[in-house]
């Protein structure tokens, strides 16, 4: 389906960071050759994920995270450092052992770094644990027994703001795991969105999220919101310490909306929440206060229907209550991660436009948009705090690193990835545009092979991003390198569904997958061939979740690739129905079967006319995927088996829609090495 079936972890493959951590400064994986080479998957291992940047309280310090792949333990660790302003200390404050700590946040007075992790301590689960950054152990502070997702500082220092799913019988039920492994209870189901990936199955048993306040002295645990119909997501205190806006679903059925509005409850205990916001669709996400504590800025999202195409807007609301204001309705992008200017005359936001993501500054007084890097590359994150403003910003050729935002350029301030860097040859990204037979202007990227020689043709890979709201963009991509350093150009197109160009652009595929999706896909191929990169005879095509339905899709609409790889694909969303978590948007957009049955014919043509399919085909995906179920492609491995075409289904077990084991992603790379290049490449140059 449509569905955001790319997922955080699948995003960041989109752009610069692939779905696993990195290999720690003590490498467990084998060192690198000296001599500069293309990317192999031990080099992929090697990089350092760079995240998560916090601007001290006196614009001195950023604390930021730093996650590695632990290819003995077979799992991924993450740290945090800090650097100064000018970038002349970087320091590492955590060593992950068999525990991950992140979200470092500092305390008010800037003396302390507190961050979360399950490392051994009084109370078992993920904590809240504090250092002094001048040095010393740290010290857990909360001692919560349930599920916390998430905690902030009150500007007074004097308590914690805590997002927790409270399980009344959560001790009980860790006594009696040992228990239930040797008899297994049954899952009673009563609920209309009864699936979620990763979080498995849903039934009125499963605890909403709640707003806490925990004493930092005392340790006293107090609740702040006390409906347990709702979750309460997105909680941000405001500058004076007196309120907290948070976002929530209070709906009837929230079950039956994707409908989240803003509401804000004083700071006190036995307070009563205000709903500030009513459009009847997505409100909410990552708030920002203006500094004297009367706006709220937030995102504003598309009519429900669009739930799949959504384009975020910068909105702000009085806090006191009253008429919600659209900053950026004539600017048709994509925004997100508000965060208010000092002088509050302006909220900076990130921008997605047309395969950059950038800050831009956003007026508040006539919703003026200011363009703040004009280089192509994507933000990954952003913080701001004195004046100060710190990002991490990846390109093509770079991965991310902690920048800092001065005087309109960006200044690198870590370097965890240089050293790798220095060892590579990497492939060139270029741009390339399409026409397609319908009139479309359709925007795409292509790399090129490490070692690329105009007038020389090469295999090339069509990789289809999934979403289908999401873009390919300038960013450090490691599967582009991976291929380009095995001889493949790689071509990543942002067809009709994509973001970054305008909302008729995302929505005109409502309803209607599998059609300007493929012609757009093809166009660019075309173009590749014309301007004399892409070798026509050895095409290949794949992509994951989305992409993998795509790939469904186009190799049932034509033959001219060579080999094609589905990952988390689908190609009969008429078997979908009810099997995996998207019910929301089938009823919004396709409507229930019995309704519509004609479209979900329509759709299904993959699974339907499957002896249109000639391309030898590799599909994948994990058995506990409920985001985009494995069906999906057993179906399809069962229909090409039938039709005797050359074909194989790879069951990666315990995985979700997004992988975790490092193992099992590099096992996923070293099969598409191996498809690819058995259609691909002549006998001579195949690739070990």
């Amino acid at each position: 389906m449509m569905l955001s079936r790319i997922s955080l972890l699948v995003l960041a493959a989109a752009f610069a960071l692939p779905d696993f951590a990195q290999q720690p400064a003590a490498a467990t994986a084998s060192a690198a050759p000296s001599a500069p080479h293309g990317m192999t998957l031990d080099d992929l291992f090697r990089f350092q994920d760079v995240g998560d940047p916090e601007v001290s309280p006196d614009g001195k310090w950023v604390a930021y995270t730093v996650s590695t792949i632990d290819t003995t333990a077979d799992k991924r660790l993450t740290d945090i450092w800090m650097v100064n302003w000018d970038g002349s200390q970087d320091i590492r404050l955590t060593y992950a052992d068999a525990e991950s700590s992140s979200t470092p946040r500092w305390s008010p007075d800037g003396k302390y770094i507190s961050f979360t992790s399950g490392r051994p301590g009084k109370t078992k689960g993920s904590q809240v644990w504090v250092l002094d950054r001048r040095g010393g152990e740290a010290r857990q502070l909360t001692d919560v027994k349930n599920h916390l997702s998430f905690y902030a500082w009150s500007p007074d220092a004097k308590k914690l703001l805590l997002s927790i799913a409270e399980d009344k019988d959560a001790e009980a039920k860790e006594k009696d795991k040992d228990k239930e492994k040797e008899k297994p209870k049954p899952i009673v189901i009563d609920r209309y969105h009864f699936k979620q990936d990763i979080e498995g199955y849903i039934s009125s048993e499963t605890t909403p999220t709640l707003l806490y306040l925990f004493d930092v002295e005392t340790h006293k645990l107090e609740k702040l919101t006390t409906d347990t119909k709702y979750n309460e997501e997105n909680p941000t205190w405001s500058p004076d310490g007196t309120q907290i806006a948070y976002v929530s679903n209070h709906n009837v059925d929230p079950d039956r909306t994707t409908n989240t509005d803003v509401f804000v409850v004083d700071a006190k205990l036995n307070s009563a929440p205000r709903k500030l916001t009513t459009f009847n669709g997505p409100d909410g996400g990552h708030m920002a206060w203006s500094p004297d504590s009367k706006l709220i800025a937030y995102l504003h999202g598309s009519e429900p229907k669009y739930l799949e195409y959504n384009q975020s807007q910068l909105a702000v609301v009085p806090a006191a209550g009253g008429e919600p204001r659209v900053l950026t309705a004539k600017l048709d992008r994509a925004v997100s991660s508000p965060i208010f200017a000092a002088d509050g005359q302006s909220v900076t936001v990130l921008v997605t436009d047309d395969r950059s993501e950038y800050p831009a500054a956003v007026s508040l007084s006539d919703g003026t948009v200011k363009r703040l890097v004009d280089t192509p590359g994507t933000v990954m994150r952003q913080d701001a705090a004195a004046g100060h403003t710190a990002m991490v910003w990846t390109t093509d050729t770079a991965p991310g690193e902690v920048y800092a935002f001065d005087d309109g350029k960006l200044r690198k301030l870590t370097t965890h990835n240089d050293a790798l860097l220095a060892q590579l040859k990497l492939g060139e990204t270029r741009d390339l545009q399409a026409k397609t037979k319908d009139g479309a202007d359709v925007h795409a990227l292509l790399t090129l092979p490490v070692g690329y020689q105009a007038g020389q043709k090469f295999p090339m890979l069509l990789r289809i991003h999934g979403g289908p709201d999401a873009q390919d963009a300038h960013a450090f991509v490691t599967e582009r390198q991976l291929f380009a350093a095995r001889g493949y150009a790689v071509l990543n197109v942002n067809y009709r569904g994509s973001a970054g160009r305008s909302a008729a652009y995302q929505q005109i595929i409502f309803a209607d997958w599998g059609d300007k999706e493929v012609i757009d896909l093809l166009a660019c191929v075309d173009e590749a061939v014309k301007e004399g990169v892409a070798d026509p005879d050895r095409l290949g095509v794949g992509g994951w979740s989305y992409g993998g339905i795509s790939t469904d899709y186009t190799i049932a609409s034509t033959n001219r690739f060579k080999a094609a790889i589905s990952g988390a694909g689908m190609g009969n969303p008429l078997g979908f129905y009810g099997v995996d978590q998207y019910i929301v948007q089938y009823d919004q957009e396709l409507g229930p079967p019995w309704k519509a049955l004609d479209t979900y014919l329509k759709l299904g043509y993959p699974l339907l006319h499957a002896d249109r399919i000639h391309t030898p085909t590799l599909f994948m995906g994990g058995d506990k995927d409920f985001n985009v179920p494995l069906v999906g492609g057993e179906q399809m491995y069962q229909a090409l088996r039938s039709l005797n075409v050359p074909t194989e289904l790879v069951v990666y077990p315990g995985q979700f829609h997004g992988f975790t084991r490092p193992s099992f992603i590099r096992d996923r790379y070293q099969r598409y090495f191996a498809w690819y290049d058995k259609y691909l490449m002549p006998a001579s140059g195949t690739k070990k």
